[in-house]
C-alpha cells in the first residue's frame, strides 16, 4: 500500500466538511498539505485542526482560472509538484428546468467542471515529471445515475466523470492514477440551500466520507482504485 508520509496533497474544498474531515486525516498520516476555499473562516478552522502554517492555505476562487495557476506556482516553489490532487470542491442547485436560471446552470459548470479542468491542467504537468501521481475526484452518485431535478447538477458531473475517463486513455503508459468517488447523500452544507425533504440523519456522515477519500489515497502499489460508490444505506441508487 501507498504510504502519506512525506507525500505533497492539495485538497481544494477544504472548507466544506468533507474536504476538512480528509484534510485532517491526511496531515495526521504525514503529508505535507495543502489547502483551498472560498469561506475564509471555516478553512482558516480546518488550518488551525491541521497545524497548517499560512504558506499552505489558500483562500481562492477555483472558477477563476489565474487564481488556480497562483496556487499551483505557490506550492511549487514552496517544494515541488504535488503527489494527490484532491478535488472535494462543488456545489449543488437541484431545481426544476423550468426554475433553473442560465447563471444557475453556468455556475454549476464552472464549479463542478470548469475548476477540476484548471486544476488539472495546472498540476498534471507536474505528476508527468514525477511519472507518478493521484487525482481523486467526486462526481458523486448523480454523476452516474440521473435525479429528477438535478439537470444542471448532474450535466456538470457527468462532464467531470467523461472528462476524467478519457483522460485515464491518456495517461494508461503512465503511474498515474485518476480515482472517481461516486459518493451519495452525505449530511453537509450542500443540503442547506436546497429546497427538498431529506432525511439527513439517514445520510453519510461528513467524517466517514473524508475516511473514504483518506482511504483512497493509500493504493495499492501495483493496482489503482478506479471508482468506489458510497451511499447511505436507505438510498442505494446504484
Amino acid at each position: 500500500m501507498e504510504t502519506l508520509k512525506g507525500k505533497r496533497v492539495l485538497i481544494t474544498g477544504a472548507s466544506g466538511s468533507i474536504g476538512s474531515s480528509a484534510a485532517h486525516l491526511i496531515a495526521n498520516s504525514g503529508a505535507i498539505v495543502y489547502i483551498t476555499g472560498r469561506n475564509e473562516e471555516r478553512l482558516q478552522a480546518t488550518a488551525t485542526k491541521c497545524q497548517l502554517p499560512s504558506n499552505r492555505v489558500f483562500v481562492s476562487d477555483i472558477t477563476n482560472e489565474n487564481s488556480v495557476k497562483e496556487i499551483a506556482a505557490a506550492i511549487l516553489q514552496d517544494g515541488g509538484p504535488i503527489d494527490i490532487l484532491i478535488n472535494a470542491a462543488g456545489i449543488g442547485i437541484i431545481k426544476p428546468i423550468e426554475a433553473l436560471s442560465t447563471e444557475d446552470f453556468q455556475k454549476s459548470i464552472a464549479i463542478n467542471l470548469m475548476a477540476p479542468f484548471y486544476l488539472i491542467q495546472s498540476f498534471l504537468p507536474g505528476m508527468k515529471e514525477n511519472k507518478k501521481g493521484l487525482i481523486i475526484n467526486i462526481p458523486g452518485i448523480l454523476g452516474k445515475t440521473p435525479m429528477a431535478g438535478a439537470t444542471a447538477y448532474s450535466a456538470s458531473k457527468y462532464g467531470l466523470n467523461g472528462m476524467m475517463k478519457s483522460l485515464r486513455e491518456e495517461l494508461k503508459r503512465t503511474d498515474i492514477r485518476i480515482t472517481q468517488l461516486f459518493l451519495g447523500g452525505a449530511d453537509t452544507h450542500f443540503w442547506d440551500t436546497i429546497d427538498l425533504r431529506v432525511q439527513r440523519d439517514k445520510m453519510i456522515v461528513a467524517e466517514e466520507a473524508g475516511r473514504a477519500i483518506w482511504f483512497l489515497c493509500q493504493q495499492p502499489l501495483s493496482g489503482v482504485v478506479s471508482e468506489m460508490i458510497l451511499q447511505p444505506f436507505n438510498h442505494q441508487a446504484i
